[in-house]
């Protein structure tokens, strides 16, 4: 039974995105995109996140190029909400979060300025005229305090006025860096982006991970050791959980592919262990975070040995997974990656797609039960193009300009 690349699996496709793009429009506020609770209301409590409304924009701008009306006008509404309410005007950069009364957070992470650097590139690609100048205001920014030449990584965080920065180096700061830097390659062709994707991909994954198993470790020292107890008393953290986050593992996979698939565009010869490490990436992730107690589902982080620490079953794991098992197949045509493709869209039909109120959950338990441990509502849209609107793409160029040049279901038949 064949799914990718047939026009009936893609229709399917195309019908979920609208559904979802219809569930985000909710989420608009003044500040910029909120943050969605499990009904559909924006949770006014959790004021507007830079990460969010960033994601968004990229959401909106692949709309946008989908030809969905409305979208264009929220990339507008990205765009203003990322020159007004969260821009620090005075230090330069962008405020973490910030509600109608002004700043919550005034930190400078690099986690979200990296999805500022994909908003605004992938805005580029719908035409709009404020697009450029927010891209190259966030290359600015990114170059000047996040791009870390010494190291050749990127580095965490800064305080408000870019005065003083954090001592740990994070990996998904900079898998995120990798994302947007490719999209960025895109936009600009400035090669030096694809060169800085590798060079991460190289020290996190084929220098650290493949050494221990393809089990991805995140947190570092300024040095780039590995800090394998990192947040042991906090396991259940959002965006630094203690060992490893088999969600990642799998996601990296797909981000190496596109490299992968970017190099190839440019008639070099990839380095071989991209796809080698995709590979094993993808293995790891079902050998230890697969129905490992015998429910159906990822569990959310593993220890060194393999075993879970934290069990609910987070949404965005399976959505990259299935990203990435089509990025595989589309690069080795091996059908394995098929099959697991339909086995994980049955559980996600099951457990997770909400028709009653919009959108996906974002956390079930370990009976699949709606559950709120790590996550409280549904955030935002931005993974669920990642198993709605990649497998319709080719790898290269990445999503926002490749809807843009008009190459979804290109290879559909």
């Amino acid at each position: 039974m064949k799914w990718f690349n047939t026009l009936s699996h893609n229709r399917w496709l195309e019908q979920e995105t609208d559904r979802i793009f219809d569930f985000g429009r909710k989420s608009v506020v003044p500040t910029g995109f909120g943050w969605l609770g499990n009904t559909g209301l924006v949770k006014t409590d959790m004021g507007t996140h830079l990460w969010v409304t960033a994601r968004m924009l990229h959401v909106y701008a692949v709309a946008a190029s989908m030809g969905r009306p409305g979208a264009y006008q929220l990339v507008e509404h990205g765009i203003n909400a990322l020159n007004g309410a969260l821009r620090d005007k005075q230090y330069g950069g962008w405020y973490a979060c910030v509600n109608d009364e002004g700043v919550i957070d005034a930190s400078k992470q690099g986690y979200q300025h990296f999805f500022v650097l994909l908003g605004a590139a992938s805005a580029v690609t719908t035409g709009h005229p404020q697009a450029r100048k927010l891209l190259d205001d966030a290359i600015d920014v990114i170059e000047k305090y996040f791009w870390s030449e010494q190291e050749q990584m990127c580095l965490e965080s800064w305080d408000e006025a870019f005065s003083k920065t954090e001592e740990y180096r994070g990996g998904n700061a900079n898998m995120h860096a990798v994302e947007a830097f490719l999209i960025v390659y895109d936009v600009t062709h400035d090669r030096k982006w694809l060169d800085r994707a590798q060079r991460i991909a190289s020290v996190i994954i084929h220098d650290v991970a493949r050494c221990g198993e393809y089990r991805v470790n995140e947190h570092f020292d300024a040095d780039w050791n590995p800090i394998r107890d990192y947040n042991k008393d906090n396991p259940a953290h959002r965006f630094r959980a203690y060992g490893g986050t088999p969600g990642h593992w799998i996601e990296w996979g797909r981000l190496m592919l596109h490299l992968h698939a970017a190099l190839e565009a440019r008639f070099e010869t990839p380095p071989a262990w991209l796809l080698e490490d995709a590979k094993g990436l993808f293995n790891a992730t079902i050998r230890d975070a697969w129905a490992p107690d015998g429910a159906e589902g990822f569990v959310y982080s593993v220890g060194w040995d393999g075993e879970p620490i934290v069990r609910e079953r987070v949404r965005w794991p399976i959505v990259e997974a299935m990203g990435t098992a089509y990025a595989l197949f589309t690069v080795t045509g091996d059908a394995q990656y098929e099959t697991w493709y339909q086995k994980w869209w049955d559980y996600c039909i099951k457990y997770l797609m909400d028709y009653e109120n919009g959108s996906w959950w974002q956390e079930l338990d370990t009976n699949n039960e709606v559950t709120t441990r790590v996550w409280d509502g549904k955030q935002d849209i931005y993974h669920l193009l990642h198993c709605l609107v990649i497998p319709r793409l080719p790898l290269a160029p990445g999503l926002a300009p490749a809807v843009a040049a008009g190459l979804l279901d290109c290879n559909a038949k």
